[in-house]
């Protein structure tokens, strides 16, 4: 003989209703729902307290089990609910399948049941629970897209290196390479409804994954305003709105094909080889056609071999242009060799002094 007592064969009995509670002592992610036509929505006779536990019902994409796939559920006070009792007419053991959407007509009475007891959801009245950046309507344009083109960085200055003509005594002069400045670009933001697929979090965590034709994007943010975009173009924009960490225990390997430029609004250290391993040397190679340029507004710029060698090879001329004095301290000797014309030329007195002073020995 079958037995009845089990889902299914007993009835089955459907419900909807409103999450009221979500802070499931367990940890489970149980919700307490009130149910229409099963619960009243006066609280003196049934207080939030004393609505059964709901269970979840997870997606196959959720383990469910282990902490393995997503967990807690999703679902905020004032959602309306769909689901069914697995204890039949008892019940008492209610299991939700999924969120009910809409147009809420009314914000929260906390007064009565039914409502977020909390007051905080619907956020909005006479309008549809989609998120303002699938729905993309100008009448309710969602403040943190918003915000994002009220705060694009612009005019961003580049390094400025200024000419310097040294042509009286040498001939030469070192040519200026003028700024630039650059901005990030316009927030290629332009979603048409159906197509941009929306993750927010209650404090304002953000994920898009935006199939709008020509206008395909992905878009993640922080709360804060730290995200990360891909343009349709493929052009990505990171924004770090506090301090930014990279932490690599192996190699790091970087290719740019194009220009690259820094702009810093404070100081820059680079400390290489800092375990003192050998043969870890801090190696620069510019192309051909192309120069070194360093340029110090004010300042000094400052080098110091503590222990070693100093060697320079040019291949070409050496100009150096001093509108001071040019002071050298050589603690040994002073070897100068010149196959061609040695030419000393000043305005003012010429001083040689030492213990002994030959010429042409």
């Amino acid at each position: 003989m079958l037995d009845n007592n089990f889902l299914g064969r007993n009835g089955f009995i459907w419900f909807n209703g409103v999450v009221e509670d979500r802070q499931d002592p367990q940890k489970l992610g149980r919700l307490r729902v009130r149910c229409v036509g099963i619960h009243t929505d006066n609280k003196d006779d049934l207080p939030t307290s004393d609505l059964p536990w709901s269970q979840l019902i997870h997606p196959i994409t959720s383990s469910g089990i282990s902490g393995l796939g997503s967990s807690p559920g999703f679902i905020v006070e004032g959602t309306w609910v769909f689901g069914y009792f697995r204890d039949g007419v008892n019940m008492q053991e209610p299991m939700i399948m999924g969120t009910l959407p809409g147009k809420p007509s009314e914000l929260a009475d906390t007064s009565k049941g039914f409502y977020d007891p909390n007051g905080v959801y619907p956020k909005y009245k006479d309008e549809v629970d989609t998120n303002r950046l699938a729905t993309n309507d100008s009448n309710a344009p969602h403040l943190g897209l918003e915000l994002r083109k009220l705060t694009r960085k612009t005019g961003v200055p580049t390094a400025d290196f200024d000419l310097v003509d040294i042509t009286q005594h040498v001939s030469t002069e070192i040519v200026a390479s003028d700024s630039d400045v650059w901005s990030q670009p316009i927030v290629p933001y332009a979603a048409v409804y159906p197509y941009n697929h929306v993750f927010e979090s209650e404090s304002g965590h953000i994920m898009e994954i935006d199939d709008t034709k020509d206008n395909e994007r992905l878009f993640t943010s922080h709360r804060t305003g730290t995200s990360q975009e891909i343009s349709p173009d493929g052009t990505q924009v990171n924004i770090i709105k506090s301090d930014h960490y990279n932490i690599v225990s192996g190699k790091r390997q970087e290719v740019i094909e194009g220009n690259a430029d820094i702009t810093i609004g404070g100081r820059h250290k680079i400390f290489i080889n800092k375990d003192g391993a050998t043969d870890n040397h801090y190696d620069i190679q510019i192309g051909p056609n192309a120069s070194v340029n360093i340029q110090v507004d004010k300042g000094d710029m400052n080098v110091v071999l503590k222990q070693g060698k100093m060697n320079t090879n040019v291949n070409g001329d050496y100009n150096m242009k001093v509108t001071g004095d040019y002071n050298v301290d050589v603690e040994g000797n002073r070897n100068v060799y010149v196959n061609g014309t040695t030419t000393d030329e000043t305005n003012l007195e010429v001083i040689h002094k030492g213990k002994r002073i030959d010429l042409n020995p």
